[in-house]
């Protein structure tokens, strides 16, 4: 399998190395990087030409880098039945910058979009229908943003006395953090039940 991959990685590299800035075998897949602006052409390349033909479209998924300038990762990753192998093809955007949406050369790339529009706030231009997808319409923030807290920033329930669903700030009832749990190396200082028979 490394030597086919070897031989499309050199094959892409002659007929698309202008929009190809690197590319990696890992994993039995090949990593393809590129930017915003070669994106919907390497992507009609790959599934058009005869040598490649990945028509399958697996998923779009962001990856967050916090502490890097551009911050996000937007990977993309296709199926070739033809030739039985993979791709990757990833990108890097900023917070607020752009990508061309997919779904003119995948349309079934319409959710994945919004996913990641949902989860992490990267925006695709020209997508059809760019609205949340898994969260609510009111929701603030981006759920897998590494700064996102775990905890949330709002809590829903139902209450009762008003019939309805509730939207409150997340209060912490206790503090979670500072609770004295025994190591698992140390045992109780108590005697557990059952084992006052282990001392006669």
């Amino acid at each position: 399998m490394s030597e086919a991959l070897n031989e499309l990685a050199s094959y892409l590299g002659e007929r698309r190395g202008e929009e190809i800035v690197s590319s990696e075998i890992r994993y039995g897949e090949l990593t393809l990087v590129t930017t915003t602006a070669n994106i919907i052409s390497l992507l009609t390349f790959l599934r058009d030409d005869a040598q490649c033909q990945f028509v399958s479209f697996t998923d779009i998924c962001g990856v967050d880098w916090p502490s890097r300038a551009r911050r996000f990762d937007v990977v993309y990753h296709m199926l070739s039945p033809r030739q039985n192998m993979r791709v990757r093809v990833k990108l890097e955007v900023g917070e607020g910058e752009t990508v061309p949406s997919a779904t003119s050369v995948y349309p079934g790339a319409d959710w994945f979009e919004r996913e990641a529009y949902d989860m992490y706030g990267i925006l695709f231009t020209d997508h059809p229908d760019l609205r949340r997808i898994l969260t609510d319409y009111g929701f603030d923030g981006y759920p897998l943003r590494k700064d996102f807290p775990t905890t949330g920033f709002v809590e829903v329930r139902y209450d009762d006395e008003v019939k309805r669903v509730v939207y409150e700030p997340v209060q912490l009832k206790q503090e979670f953090r500072d609770f004295d749990f025994l190591s698992p190396w140390e045992s109780a200082e108590y005697v557990l039940p059952g084992d006052e028979k282990a001392s006669e």
